[in-house]
Order: structure tokens, then sequence, then C-alpha cells
């Protein structure tokens, strides 16, 4: 059950200071030249302001763009393990918006299911996330449209909403939350009867998200995919800024008999993505790149997974170089006959 109290405007500074002073690495959002990016924080003051939405998700702080899975030597046909990572720090990320928090969710489903990825766990088990609905939108933002909400709780430890004066209406929601409540308790207060409706930005529904995922698998060969990506170069910004993102690419980089294994982000839009060693490419031109992308998020995952592998943030569109814009194409594929 989730349990409700009031955050007094200030107090997230302190939060911050107390949680520093615990051996926690505090994660928010910050303006670094009119980009905003989670970096490490001290205090609430360092926190950007005024935004709609990160310029990329808080994603990395848990699945870094390229971490270090292990170390190892060679020597005489062999291969031994040097040394396996160290065990994440405790963390706490701040400022997380309720759709990228619902990201995670796709994270757990895709190293979490099956086979337990221990990396990523080790992570995810020490990070504690607290979300901050969202005030406002822009034309980009669709969560809604994919069973989101501007004041969604799904994935933060902690959500906090402004409301008057400034204050914060913080709904703690797992043990991960109450376990950080119950650290600072002096500065959360009983909440009253506060409405966050009225404080959330208003983000209308824009396609229906099952009719889009019951039409998927009839249109594999449909001329959309090509329509659609005709603009399309390739670079992979999409899958970079996407918080559900979760395609990788494992490296070993040698110096002598001794290296180091790499997991980095890769992106199903890239012509060598899915490249055989033969030669052969089963995605060898861009519009069978871009259905994969839009099949894999709207039908497969759901599938295979349930879980819908897009959350509405919008990212993708703001930053395509040429104008993808993936609200405009699902709606097309909504609207086709």
């Amino acid at each position: 059950m989730t349990d409700k109290k009031i955050l007094k405007k200030g107090s997230l500074d302190e939060l911050i200071k107390k949680l520093k002073s615990g051996g926690k690495r505090v994660y928010a959002p910050v303006d670094k030249g009119g980009k905003i990016l989670f970096n490490e924080v001290d205090s609430a003051a360092a926190m950007a302001a005024d935004y709609v939405q990160t310029t990329l998700s808080a994603k990395d702080v848990i699945l870094p763009r390229c971490e270090e899975m292990m170390r190892f030597t060679t020597g005489q046909g062999t291969v031994a393990m040097e040394k396996e990572p160290d065990m994440p720090p405790s963390a706490v990320v701040i400022g997380v918006r309720p759709c990228d928090a619902r990201s995670l969710a796709v994270v757990n489903a895709v190293y979490l299911t099956d086979y337990n990825d221990t990396l990523y766990k080790s992570k995810i088990d020490n990070t504690t996330i607290i979300g901050i609905s969202c005030a406002k939108c822009d034309e980009y933002c669709f969560c809604t449209s994919v069973n989101g909400s501007p004041g969604g709780t799904e994935g933060s430890d902690i959500l906090l909403t402004e409301v008057e004066g400034g204050n914060y209406l913080a709904e703690i929601v797992t043990e991960k939350g109450k376990a950080l409540a119950a650290a600072a308790p002096e500065l959360f207060t009983a909440a009253g009867n506060e409405d966050k409706e009225k404080h959330l930005a208003d983000v209308k529904v824009q396609f229906d998200i099952k009719a889009v995922t019951a039409k998927l698998p009839d249109m594999f060969d449909a001329g959309v995919w090509i329509t659609q990506s005709l603009r399309c170069i390739g670079c992979g910004t999409c899958s970079y800024v996407c918080p559900a993102c979760t395609c990788f690419d494992i490296q070993d980089e040698t110096d002598g008999n001794r290296g180091v294994r790499l997991r980095c982000w890769d992106s199903c839009g890239f012509g060598q993505f899915t490249l055989h060693t033969s030669g052969h490419n089963p995605r060898e031109v861009q519009s069978q790149r871009w259905r994969q992308r839009i099949m894999h998020k709207f039908s497969y995952q759901p599938d295979q997974l349930q879980v819908t592998g897009c959350v509405g943030c919008g990212r993708c569109s703001r930053a395509c170089p040429v104008d993808m814009n993936i609200l405009e194409h699902i709606k097309d594929i909504f609207e086709a006959k």
C-alpha cells in the first residue's frame, strides 16, 4: 500500500545531503550547456529546473553505455578470469520522470527473465528511484497512449509531485522507498487530502495501443515501412536516447595476454547489427531495420515479455536529426486500413 507524505520545500536539499552523508551516490538532472543529463550531485541547487524531459534517461546509471564485465588472462590455450566487477555502490536517482521509471519494467523483463543478469541485477538492487511527476509536456509526449501517466508511480520507489507552496506530495511505493523515508523521518510529514491530478500535465491519448499491437503482425510486408524509413540515416540516435532499448554488443579488448570484456549499447538501426559472419544480412536495408524497431517494441515484446517496449517519452523524436517522429508513425499505423 502506498504511503503518502509531504516533503516540504527546501527539504529535498536536506534529503540529498543526508543520503550523501550515509554513503550513497546521488544522481539528478543537471543542465550541461542546455542538455539535461543525469550527473552525481551534492545538493538540490545543482539540479536542473523547468524542463519537460531530460536529454538522456537515467538508464545508464544502472545499465551504462559501456561497462566492464570482467578482466581475464590468456595463455597456453587457456583463459582465466582475473577480476570480476566490483559490487556497485548504493545509489539514489532523483528526478526520474514517470515514463522513464516505467521503462525499468522493460529492461528488467529483458535482463531478469529466464536468466538473471547478475551484473545488471547488482545495480538495480542497489539503486533507489525517486521520481518526479510531470507538470508540463510537449508535442512529443505520449505516455498516456502506452498506458502510462504523467503522475504514474510504476517503477518509482518514491514519487514526488509538486503541490501548493512548492512542497512535494511524496508517494512512498516500495520497501526501498520506505527504508529511505525512514532514514530521514524528520523531513517527511503527514499528508492531507492533496489532489495531485490538478498539478499534472495534460497528455492526450492519441492512439489505441491494443489496436496497434493487434494490427502489427499482419503488417510485416506492408509498404509503410519503406515510406516511413525513407529519411532514416541509421545513426542509432533513437536507440541511444531511449530508456527502454536494451540491445548490446560484447567486445574483448586485449593487450598481450591480458584483456577486458566490455558490454556496450548497440542499436538494431545499425547496418551491421544483424550482419552474419558469412556476409549475409537478413536486414540489409533500412526499411527492414525500421520495421524491426517498431515490431520489437509494439508487437514482439508485448507478446513474449508482456511489456510494451516504448514508454512514450518522445526522446527519439526530439533527438532525431532527420525528424523521424515515432508518434506520427505509430498514428499512421493505427489509422492504416
